[in-house]
């Protein structure tokens, strides 16, 4: 077998310049190892003469036109075997990083010496990569920064990922239930659950949902919940109270979550499905629910009052119970407009035979206000914080 130096490498020449053009192919042809098969203008006529002669190396001017990347890729595609050399006035680190991922193995500043266009191919038809001496310095760094950069974002994937799988694992979820009260007659008719995590790092719950949305684990991590949170039907505390769990369109659609609710009692269950949780198609949410509401459960529209995805909730799937917002219900005995608009979906509800919920009462005068607007049952810490199921269900005095 011959060596590399005993072969003729062959060689096309892409430049929109005739002159360079011209002078590249006397440098190669200077060489007794180096054949000059075929020069071209453009990227297409390039991508021909790799298709016709499968040539060894092909030089290509990085700003040439139809592009340099683009005649990359096309006399790669076209012709496997033949290796690519960048040529180019520029040398700025971003047209590097472009013709090397278009598959570049070299690249040649314009003016280099003969030398180096020489060694450049001949390192190319060998397997080598090329850079001029006059960029490479900077090109390393630049490529070696990114190359941190992008191991840096692997390893916060990765990350991202195992703390998702943490989160998944049994006991992760410790749920804690917030009473929802009859206050008319101060009584806990219903516990809304709410996911909490008994696992490092310590942190709110929607961080967990948006890591898990994040590694397209959203749907498990809120089936894994609901699983948790729904074994407070195995809790003598629970009592006659009704469970309100909270869930995506996302999770419904799946259908996953209603595995979790297997032999539980759906007249006891309330789906929420909050205002900020955007639907796409309210035909295939309301299919996804027909079966869980034929069966007795029942569905509440979260947050309503907190922007306009509410009410479109609301009109499309004819919701059993409408919780009013905290922004609606804070302050509501002395702000007017707050008034004004939760009597309107109060009355709205009314009409329909909805009940009212009203979320996030914080203080005696805001719970009397919702008394005189007709509102018979709300939440909030005035009434219990959120708690272990056992004190969540306990006799309420003085509300």
């Amino acid at each position: 077998m011959t060596d590399d130096h005993a072969r003729v490498f062959r060689v096309i020449v892409a430049d929109d310049d005739a002159l360079v053009r011209a002078t590249v192919g006397d440098v190669l042809a200077s060489e007794p190892d180096i054949e000059l098969v075929a020069a071209a203008a453009d990227a297409s006529e390039a991508v021909e003469a790799a298709r016709a002669w499968a040539p060894d190396v092909a030089i290509v001017d990085v700003k040439m036109p139809g592009g340099g990347p683009e005649a990359a890729r096309g006399i790669i595609a076209a012709s496997r075997s033949t290796r690519v050399v960048a040529f180019s006035v520029y040398d700025d680190p971003a047209s590097i990083r472009e013709m090397i991922r278009s598959g570049a193995s070299g690249y040649v500043v314009k003016g280099a010496p003969a030398e180096e266009i020489v060694e450049a191919v001949r390192k190319a038809a060998s397997g080598l990569g090329h850079l001029s001496a006059s960029i490479a310095g900077d090109v390393v760094r630049e490529l070696a920064g990114q190359l941190e950069r992008e191991a840096r974002a692997v390893e916060q994937e990765q990350a991202v990922r195992d703390r998702v799988e943490r989160a998944l694992a049994p006991g992760a979820i410790v749920p804690a239930y917030q009473a929802i009260v009859d206050i008319g007659r101060s009584r806990v008719v219903g516990v809304e659950a709410l996911a909490r995590f008994a696992i490092d790092p310590v942190r709110p719950p929607d961080t967990w949902f948006a890591e898990a949305t994040l590694a397209g684990r959203q749907v498990e991590l809120e089936i894994a919940a609901v699983h948790a949170e729904a074994q407070a039907f195995e809790d003598a505390t629970l009592g006659a109270c009704y469970l309100s769990l909270n869930v995506s369109p996302e999770a419904i659609v799946a259908r996953g979550i209603f595995d979790a609710l297997v032999g539980l009692p759906r007249d006891r269950i309330v789906l929420e499905i909050t205002e900020h949780a955007p639907v796409s198609d309210y035909a295939a949410l309301a299919d996804a629910l027909a079966p869980f509401r034929a069966a007795g459960g029942r569905l509440a529209v979260d947050d309503a009052g907190a922007g306009f995805a509410s009410l479109r909730h609301i009109l499309w799937l004819e919701p059993d119970i409408i919780k009013l917002d905290i922004s609606l219900t804070r302050d509501i005995d002395t702000d007017r407009r707050r008034r004004a608009l939760a009597a309107a979906l109060i009355t709205f509800a009314t009409e329909m035979g909805i009940a009212i919920v009203a979320e996030g009462i914080e203080t005696r005068p805001e719970l009397d206000a919702l008394r005189s607007l007709g509102v018979r049952f709300g939440q909030g810490y005035f009434l219990r914080r959120p708690c272990p199921l056992a004190e969540a269900t306990a006799p309420l005095f003085g509300a």
